[in-house]
């Protein structure tokens, strides 16, 4: 009887090489393998090497290009001067480096990448801190470090002297089946707790940083030192105001500054040689409780004023120069506004424009056409230059002297639109509204008229200081940080990882012992052998072999 058929089998693959071919991975597989992949690279020590020298890179055009957070005016400079590459350096976030989403792309990146690198070396010291430490090899002689000899004192003897001179190593003892008895110790585990805390205090650092920009602020005040005060209540205080992303400026830290006297201090050249500052505040609690009085301080460049956790910084000073426009009917208004200071040179030339409106006028119509403003240049100790045009040669108010440009009509104080109080409005005197009727070189207490019998009097100038009020809640965990850092980095740098293993058989003869010492530096040798020569030495008494 026939047997049954059978199905045919197919027949079997291999590689040219006679292995059976690998098996084909889903999508799934090969999208898993692609993201552990991309992590182990990413949380490499030389990925994360390479993206802090990126952030160190695209940090630099942060310090040679103008912010527009830090300076706008040094942008718009900066538009007039380069036409063509001004919108390429906007476009690419040149003018925010430190906003751009490819700064915080690098600065997120670096975050990860040394978040991935230290836990799991962190887990992995700490296992290694509960290991005891590594069994005696068997060959000492191959080690770097190695001596022997035969003492005449029982094995017990030269264990006990091994263990004084290994005090303070971590170490292990073991027994052979050949009867002989080793202690294993290592030294130098900070060396790696120096590392970790290097790194530790790094990403402490990068959060420090990014903790800043959320919840940081700083803002520019203008503000005259006779008397004048300054409460930091509200960023409308405030001549400019640069904001986390996490304050809105209605929970500022409540505190008064009064500006009492400048003390400005230089050179004969001109050149300054100290800026100081008279002041007077009140703190957040001061206010609070209803105290009147103020504490006084003298606040400098260096030497800011610090309360309520923000700091107060003197960052510069002008002049505001003091006129009183009279006119027909007998009445009178003064005005004094600060001029900005345009002289790069350090005298002080400043431009300016002091706005007055003829009080009594009521009509929309007639008020648009009796404004006052007294434009021009203010110079603290005037001279004249060759062309004939007003100059300044030295900052201090020696010779004050004023180049007033006198002008009358519709200043667009109306118009419900911000302009700025250095200027007049350009295009009102396009269009015809504002024109200049008086011109004149005056000093303290000349006088201009115009042609409708208005006067205009210098009377006086008055110092002015700006005051940088800055908080950042993260500066002091930040200093801890990188002081944490620089510790740790000096202990990775100055502790060496050694290990050494002594060996004791009975000798030969009783009471005598057969003695080996080998020694191995972790990481480097340099300045190992002296201590393994020393402690070999010590146990030796009398070496009868070295090497290394």
């Amino acid at each position: 009887m026939s047997s049954p058929p059978t199905a045919p089998t197919q027949p079997s693959v291999t590689s040219p090489d006679g292995e059976p071919p690998a098996r084909r991975q889903g999508p799934l597989r090969r999208l898993l393998a692609f993201g552990r992949n991309t992590w182990r690279g990413l949380t490499s020590m030389r990925t994360a090497l390479v993206l802090l020298f990126l952030l160190a890179v695209a940090a630099v055009p942060g310090a040679l290009l103008p912010q527009r957070s830090l300076n706008a005016s040094l942008v718009d400079d900066f538009y007039a001067d380069n036409p063509t590459i001004a919108p390429v350096v906007e476009a690419i976030g040149g003018f925010e480096v430190f906003k751009s989403p490819w700064f915080a792309a690098i600065y997120l990146l670096l975050m990860l990448s040394l978040v991935g690198c230290v836990l799991p070396r962190s887990m992995e010291y700490w296992r290694g801190m509960r290991q005891p430490p590594v069994a005696t090899p068997r060959n000492l002689a191959r080690l770097p470090h190695h001596a022997e000899g035969d003492l005449p004192a029982a094995p017990d003897a030269v264990l006990d002297r091994a263990r004084t001179l290994l005090r303070g190593w971590r170490r292990a003892e073991h027994t052979a089946a050949d009867g002989s008895r080793s202690i294993s110790a290592e030294r130098g585990y900070l060396r790696e707790t120096g590392n970790l805390v290097f790194h530790f205090s790094l990403i402490a650092i990068l959060l420090a940083v990014a903790a800043s920009t959320l919840y940081r602020y700083d803002g520019d005040v203008i503000v005259r030192a006779d008397g004048s005060e300054f409460c930091n209540s509200s960023i409308l205080g405030y001549d400019s105001f640069n904001a986390g992303l996490q304050v809105d400026g209605t929970d500022l830290n409540e505190f008064c500054v009064r500006v009492d006297r400048f003390d400005g201090q230089w050179l004969p050249n001109g050149q300054p040689s100290a800026f100081e500052a008279d002041i007077g505040y009140q703190t957040g609690a001061d206010l609070e409780n209803g105290v009147t009085d103020w504490r006084p301080y003298r606040i400098g460049v260096n030497e800011p004023l610090r309360t309520d956790g923000d700091r107060v910084y003197l960052t510069g000073y002008g002049y505001a120069p003091e006129f009183t426009v009279t006119w027909p009917d007998g009445q009178s208004r003064t005005g004094e506004v600060q001029w900005r200071p345009v002289d790069q040179g350090g005298t002080q030339l400043s431009e300016g424009a002091t706005k007055f409106e003829r009080p009594g006028v009521t009509d929309a119509d007639v008020r648009r056409t009796t404004q006052i403003a007294v434009t021009g240049t203010f110079a603290p100790t005037g001279a004249i230059d060759p062309e004939g045009r007003l100059a300044s040669v030295h900052p201090d108010l020696r010779a004050p002297t004023a180049d007033v440009n006198i002008m009358l009509g519709d200043l667009g104080i109306d118009d419900g639109r911000g302009q700025s109080i250095f200027t007049v409005d350009q295009q009102k005197i396009d269009d015809g509204d504002l024109r200049t009727v008086a011109t004149d070189r005056i000093g303290i207490g000349g006088t201009v008229r115009l042609p409708d019998g208005t006067t205009v009097r210098f009377d006086g100038v008055t110092p002015w200081v700006n005051l940088l009020v800055g908080h950042d809640p993260s500066q002091s965990w930040l200093l801890v940080s990188a002081l944490v850092m620089l510790a740790g980095l000096t202990l990775s740098l100055t502790i060496k990882r050694r290990r050494i293993w002594v060996r004791v058989r009975p000798g030969a003869a009783d009471g005598t012992s057969r003695v080996e010492v080998g020694g191995l530096a972790r990481t480097d040798r340099a300045g190992y052998g002296d201590e393994f020569d020393r402690i070999a030495e010590d146990l030796l008494e009398t070496t009868t072999k070295k090497d290394g």
